[in-house]
């Protein structure tokens, strides 16, 4: 969660415009990714890592309130008569309007009780402290806010569910027992995110929600607020959302729901609570969402009214907010927060990925929520997770597998993607909330969150700032509810076996089939999910595809048999916008055996266009020493390169 959640934005080269992959991340922190660039007849397999978790890679993340306001969110004293009609509410607004040069119109009343105004054109940030300061000091107003945007935290068959560490992982969450005692049948959960999209694992748990964008424009329907909250994709051209960048649409809300409520069958992933009901309430569009949208989305989902809005007709049980941005939390953020928990529904939302204290992220600084930090497959806060004393629990969020949409702008078919981030973590809480209130449908949200925070788990890792009582650990938590035993500890998982000191493969995990399984890597480099991209499996190995100058490795360390001749074979494919003139982008083959490193084969822009090529280097030189072999890629400062890698093998003979 940051000024952008999840904001989906990054830099792409020219037309490429590829889908970014935040898979099991091939790097020293957790949170490297890769550019995607699918080939003409290439379906594009995962989408846009979201953009709040950019901050998590290290990159910028532009702010979509930098240039100021055009919204703003005015509360009227209750004794106020000027406030009873609109035109004495206009006389209220009327002196800041004139001093700020602006025509101002009402557009709507909100659940809170409030009115949101606009102006004719934007406000700076400078402006609109003054217009909100003129328009306080009129005796008819009690507050004023801007409207600020927020941006996008059993027995499985499922095909992917060995991917899903913060399930079934030493450190992960313990669902699997939790499993014992609830599966969710009976609990609805709100996803208040970027909309739906259609996908095999949901369809069968979405109940209708509700478009509350009122923004046309940024709804990309046409008609602002409505009934139908189909995800129309968030994505934007460079020089939209105060960013320099092109983004690709980020399907957020549908990862989201995957981690809360995906259907056990037997393909892709489950959710933590598979049996539940999950409903939309879409309120981040192009560039975000406002806060007005986001605190009618919150009242409406808990059984509230709405004005101009028809009433729920399946109130939530739990909401799911991964979302947000800085500063302190709003007297609308926390009234609409307030009025969803007094009518018993708990609300779990995102730490933010700013690897800074969460007093700052809003709305993980506001009273009556669950706040929820993210860790690693390590046990360790996530580098980028918040930390600091608003946070109640951790839960898993680095590299989360879960439901996505393959389209780049607008949606297309279904597929899988890893993202990292506390909006991954919070929807694993949100699906403990559900299993338990699935149990004991009498638990208040004070109960909730009370028993989250008895039954987690001390930190396996570090922590460093402050993660709350600890990990969430959903066995315990539902075990402690009655009604069963307190879950036996997990087996430790079977070590992998050694590879082979005198012959066959000497590489673990060759084909990237188990991600980063015995990789290590740097820059843009991750594994792939697409059965249909890669040389064979489900998953390849891609680097680089920014479209500006920078470096990627994959590498793995290795002993070579002395007396043996080993050989290193790898398929290529290279997907490029540069030309085949020149070879601008490269990607060099290399092994360092710890004194020097040595260039063995080098492959560039010009091999695109041919498809998967397998190629063939002679490592025998260095029979006997221990070495890294390593394939790393380098682009210049125009268009976009990116070199897919799988079915790298290395053997002895």
């Amino acid at each position: 969660m940051t000024t952008a959640e999840d904001r989906p934005t990054r830099r792409l080269g020219a037309a490429l415009a590829a889908a970014v992959v935040a898979g099991s991340a091939l790097a020293a922190t957790p949170a490297a990714t890769a550019t995607e660039v699918p080939a003409p007849a290439e379906k594009a397999p995962i989408l846009a890592t979201p953009v709040a978790d950019l901050a998590a890679r290290g990159m910028e993340v532009p702010d979509p309130n930098a240039d100021g306001y055009d919204k703003f969110i005015v509360t009227y004293k209750e004794t106020a008569s000027a406030a009873a009609t609109a035109q004495g509410r206009a006389h209220a607004w009327g002196k800041a309007a004139k001093q700020a040069g602006v025509s101002v119109k009402e557009l709507r009343a909100t659940a809170v009780g409030s009115r949101v105004i606009k102006a004719d054109k934007k406000l700076s940030q400078a402006e609109s402290a003054e217009f909100m300061e003129t328009l306080k000091a009129d005796p008819a107003v009690e507050s004023v806010e801007p409207d600020v945007i927020f941006t996008a935290a059993l027995d499985p068959k499922d095909a992917l569910y060995n991917q899903q560490w913060g399930f079934h992982g030493a450190n992960g969450m313990r669902v699997p027992g939790a499993w014992d005692h609830s599966t969710g049948s009976g609990v609805t959960v709100g996803i208040i995110d970027t909309g739906q999209t259609s996908h095999p694992d949901l369809d069968a748990n979405t109940v209708p929600g509700y478009d509350f964008i009122s923004d046309p424009g940024n709804a990309r329907d046409g008609d602002g607020r409505d009934a139908d909250p189909t995800d129309e994709g968030d994505w934007s051209v460079a020089g939209e959302c105060n960013s320099p960048y092109a983004s690709d649409s980020s399907w957020h809300g549908s990862h989201v729901a995957g981690t809360v409520g995906a259907v056990a069958n037997t393909e892709g992933v489950v959710g933590v609570a598979p049996d539940v009901k999950l409903q939309h309430a879409r309120v981040l569009g192009k560039c975000g969402g406002s806060l007005s949208d986001i605190a009618d989305a919150i009242v409406w989902a808990s059984g509230g009214s709405v004005p101009g809005v028809p009433d729920n007709q399946t109130p939530v049980d739990v909401i799911n907010m991964s979302l947000g941005g800085s500063g302190a939390c709003s007297a609308t953020y926390q009234n609409a927060i307030d009025s969803a928990v007094s009518r018993g529904v708990p609300v779990v939302v995102a730490a933010g990925n700013d690897n800074r204290d969460a007093s700052g992220a809003t709305p993980a600084n506001c009273d009556n929520v669950i706040t929820v930090a993210a860790s690693d497959s390590s046990g360790n806060r996530s580098s980028f997770s918040n930390y600091g004393s608003p946070v109640d629990v951790t839960a898993p969020g680095t590299d989360i597998i879960s439901t996505v949409n393959a389209g780049k702008t607008t949606p297309s078919s279904s597929t899988y993607a890893a993202y990292n981030g506390t909006s991954m973590a919070t929807p694993h809480v949100a699906g403990a909330v559900a299993l338990m209130l699935a149990k004991d449908g009498s638990l208040t949200p004070a109960a909730v969150e009370s028993a989250l925070k008895d039954n987690a788990r001390s930190m396996p890792g570090s922590c460093s700032g402050g993660c709350g009582a600890g990990l969430v650990d959903a066995a315990t938590t539902l075990a402690s509810l009655g009604g069963g035993s307190e879950p036996a500890p997990e087996p430790e998982p079977e070590p992998e076996p050694d590879p082979d000191p005198i012959g066959g493969e000497l590489l673990t995990n060759g084909g990237f089939e188990q991600g980063a399984t015995g990789w290590l890597g740097t820059g843009n480099s991750t594994p792939v999910y697409s059965a249909a991209g890669s040389h064979s499996g489900n998953y390849h190995a891609a680097m680089n595809g920014l479209g500006y100058r920078n470096t990627a490795t994959i590498e793995q360390r290795v002993s070579l048999p002395a007396g043996k001749t080993s050989t290193l074979s790898y398929a290529l494919r290279v997907d490029s916008n540069e030309g085949t003139s020149a070879a601008y982008d490269r990607m060099s083959v290399m092994v360092n055996d710890g004194i020097a490193s040595y260039t063995l084969k080098t492959h560039s822009n010009m091999e695109q266009g041919r498809g998967y090529v397998t190629h063939t280097v002679d490592l025998s030189r260095f029979a006997g020493k221990d070495v890294t072999v390593f394939f790393r890629g380098e682009e210049d400062a125009y268009s976009a390169t990116v070199f897919r890698l799988d079915d790298v093998s290395l053997t002895a003979r």
